[in-house]
């Protein structure tokens, strides 16, 4: 069933004083203005198709807007064969990196964001190995 989600976020209790500092995190409306540029992104790219965001993509689409280079390539042929994901996850994490490089602004997907993507899918796989 974890398959089908596309993150997994293990959220660790925060301690009373990390809460009650004066100094924040990043603004909300910092993150906005970067989801809402990501997303303009996306729109850019599925211009002219059924496709309006990097979750709905079909299998062709992630073949040519989720290329690696061969470091987020050996990522990515490592966490297949060590966590034993299905190709739905295969498919999920290129997704979600996808996403994670519009996010920062990137043309092109990053070995950090492969990284990123598949510690995203590593929760279901602590918790049955």
């Amino acid at each position: 069933m974890l398959d089908r989600i596309d993150l997994h976020v293990d959220v660790p209790l925060v301690e009373y004083r990390e809460l009650s500092a004066a100094s924040s995190g990043e603004k909300s409306e910092t993150i906005r203005a970067r989801v809402m540029q990501a997303r303009e992104i996306q729109k850019r790219r599925f211009q002219g198709t059924r496709t309006s965001t990097n979750a709905s993509m079909s299998a062709r689409q992630v073949k040519d807007h989720c290329k690696l280079d061969d470091l987020g390539n050996g990522y990515m042929e490592h966490a297949m064969g060590e966590m034993n994901f299905s190709a739905r996850a295969h498919d999920r994490i290129l997704k979600v990196a996808r996403t994670l490089a519009d996010l920062g602004g990137s043309n092109d997907i990053r070995s950090d964001d492969v990284l990123e993507a598949i510690q995203y899918r590593s929760l279901d796989r602590q918790l049955f190995q």
